[in-house]
């Protein structure tokens, strides 16, 4: 049996017109998806900490545009 190795990688993505309040269900959005370990909304950014095995950053942006929010990464 072999140890998951911890390949997560950060990317921080800016969110327009998204609030802290409103960054806290885009970051659920976010860390119910496969692969995504951590995500930390702030005032108009989240920080994503994902595997890229498992999501691109364009996944990751989708998922946020599903939240009603344009992103993109920073």
């Amino acid at each position: 049996m072999t140890a998951m190795t911890n390949t997560a990688t950060r990317v921080l993505l800016g969110v327009r017109g998204m609030s802290r309040d409103a960054g806290t269900g885009v970051a659920a959005a976010l860390t119910a998806l496969p692969g995504v370990s951590r995500a930390t909304p702030d005032e108009g950014q989240i920080e994503v900490h994902y595997d890229p095995s498992q999501l691109t950053v364009m996944d990751l942006v989708r998922a946020v545009r599903r939240q009603g929010f344009l992103a993109g990464m920073l």
